[in-house]
C-alpha cells in the first residue's frame, strides 16, 4: 500500500453517536454503515458493543452486510469489553478491534487511581486479548495530547510488540495546537523503534476549534489515518469533520496524499446523516453547510461572476453541491443584480439596471434578502416593456 494514502476512519455512528440527541437504531445504523461504505471509507467503526445489547446487535448486524470497509468495534482495556466486541465483529469480513487505556498522568491518577508502571501493562495485555479475536488490533492511548511524549512513546512501542497494528493518538480534549500534535506525532515517528511496523492514526476533538488541523498536522507528520465524522459530529464539540480533512487532502496537492473517499457524495450523506441524527447542519458549515457556495458581499460577487475561482476554491460539483448561489442583499453590487435579472430572463440597459439598482437598495435595506419574486415585481414596475 502507498504511503500516501490516507485511510479514512469514520466513527459517525459511535462518537458521532454520543451526541445528546442522535442515537440510532439498528435499522438507521445499518442503512447509514451502507451508505457510508458507498462514499469510499477505509474502517467503519460501528459501535461500542458491551455498552448495551443494542448495539452489540448494531455492531453485529452491520459486520454482515459491510463487504469492503474494516468494521471497527470499540473495547476498553478490560477482557470482557474485548471479548464481547470479538463476538459482535465474528462475521465481519475484515474486522478490527479498537481497544486501549488513558496515558496521560492525569487520566492515570485521577481517573484509574494507578500509576504509569501499571497503565502500560494493562495496555500490553489488552493488545494480547484482542489479537486473536479481530483481523486486526488498533490501541488507542487516550488523552495522549496531553500525555508525555517519552511514557507515550514507550507505551506505543510496547503495544506494537504486543500484536497492534494501528496506534490512534487522541487529542481526547481537544487541547493541543496544530504544532504541538504535529510535533507529537512526530516524536513517535522519530523515537519508537518498531513504528514502521504500525500506522499511526489522528483522533482529535474540537473543543478549541483545532480538531481538523490538528488532524492535517498529525498527516504532515507522518500519520497516515484520521477518525473523523460526517459533519463533524461527536463528544462535546465534535469530532475533526470528514468532509474537511478529504477536501483539504485533496486540494492541497503538495501534501502529496490522497483519499479513496468519493467527494462527490458528501453533500448528499452529509443531509442524509443529519435527517436521521436529526442534527441540522449549521449553514456556515464548510464544504456541507448551506451557505459553502453562497455569495452576498457586493466585491465578492463581482469577482466570482467575473472568474469563479477568485472566491471558490471548491467547484461545488466536486462535493454534490448544487450550483453556487448569488444571494441579494443590500451589501450586493450591480453586476449580482444584473445576473438575477438575466437568469429570470430579463434583459436590462446600462440605464435601466442604474435606476433598478436605486429601487432595488431602498427593498433591500428593509428586508434581508431580496428574492426573484421581488425582482419580478420591480420588473413590472420601473420597466415598461416587461410583463409578467
Amino acid at each position: 500500500m502507498s504511503d500516501s494514502k490516507v485511510f479514512i476512519f469514520d466513527t459517525t455512528l459511535r462518537d458521532g453517536e454520543q451526541v445528546p440527541g442522535c442515537k440510532l437504531n439498528t435499522t438507521e445504523k445499518t442503512k447509514l454503515a451502507l451508505l457510508i461504505e458507498k462514499l469510499g471509507v477505509d474502517i467503519i467503526e460501528a459501535g461500542f458493543p458491551v455498552s448495551s445489547p443494542g448495539d452489540f446487535i448494531s455492531v453485529r448486524e452491520i459486520s454482515g452486510v459491510i463487504q469492503d470497509a474494516t468494521v471497527c468495534g470499540l473495547a476498553r482495556a478490560v477482557k470482557n469489553d474485548i471479548e464481547v466486541a470479538g463476538q459482535a465483529l465474528a462475521h465481519a469480513k475484515n474486522s478490527r478491534i479498537h481497544t486501549g487505556i488513558g496515558t496521560s498522568d492525569i487520566h492515570i491518577r485521577g481517573k484509574f487511581n494507578s500509576n504509569r508502571e501499571d497503565i502500560l501493562q494493562r495496555a500490553i495485555q489488552c493488545v494480547r486479548w484482542a489479537k486473536d479475536l479481530a483481523s486486526e488490533v488498533e490501541f488507542y492511548a487516550e488523552d495522549a495530547g496531553r500525555t508525555d511524549n517519552e511514557y507515550l512513546a514507550r507505551v506505543v512501542e510496547a503495544v506494537i510488540d504486543a500484536g497492534a497494528t494501528i496506534i490512534n493518538i487522541p487529542d481526547t480534549t481537544g487541547y493541543c495546537l496544530p504544532y504541538q500534535y504535529g510535533e507529537k506525532v512526530a516524536y513517535l515517528m522519530n523515537n519508537v523503534p518498531n513504528i514502521d511496523k504500525a500506522i499511526i492514526s489522528c483522533h482529535c476533538h474540537d473543543d478549541l476549534g483545532l480538531s481538523t488541523a490538528n488532524s492535517i498536522a498529525g498527516l504532515i507528520a507522518g500519520a497516515r489515518q484520521v477518525e473523523c465524522t460526517i459533519n463533524g459530529l461527536g463528544e462535546r464539540a465534535g469530532n475533526a469533520s470528514l468532509e474537511e480533512i478529504v477536501m483539504i487532502v485533496k486540494k492541497h496537492k503538495h501534501l502529496g496524499l490522497f483519499t479513496e473517499v468519493r467527494s462527490e457524495m458528501l453533500n448528499e450523506l452529509s443531509q442524509h446523516v443529519s435527517d436521521t441524527m436529526r442534527m441540522p447542519v449549521q449553514p456556515n458549515k464548510a464544504i456541507v453547510g448551506s451557505n459553502a457556495f453562497a455569495h452576498s458581499s457586493g466585491i465578492h460577487q463581482d469577482g466570482f461572476l467575473k472568474e469563479a475561482t477568485t472566491y471558490e476554491i471548491i467547484d461545488p460539483s466536486e462535493v454534490g453541491a448544487d450550483s453556487s448561489k448569488i444571494i441579494l442583499t443590500a451589501r450586493s453590487g450591480r453586476s449580482a443584480l444584473a445576473y438575477r435579472f438575466r437568469n429570470l430572463g430579463i434583459e436590462v440597459t446600462r440605464d435601466q439596471l442604474d435606476n433598478l439598482y436605486e429601487k432595488f437598495l431602498q427593498l433591500a435595506d428593509t428586508c434581508k434578502e431580496v428574492y426573484d419574486r421581488d425582482l419580478k415585481v420591480l420588473a413590472r414596475q420601473y420597466l415598461q416593456t416587461f410583463s409578467y
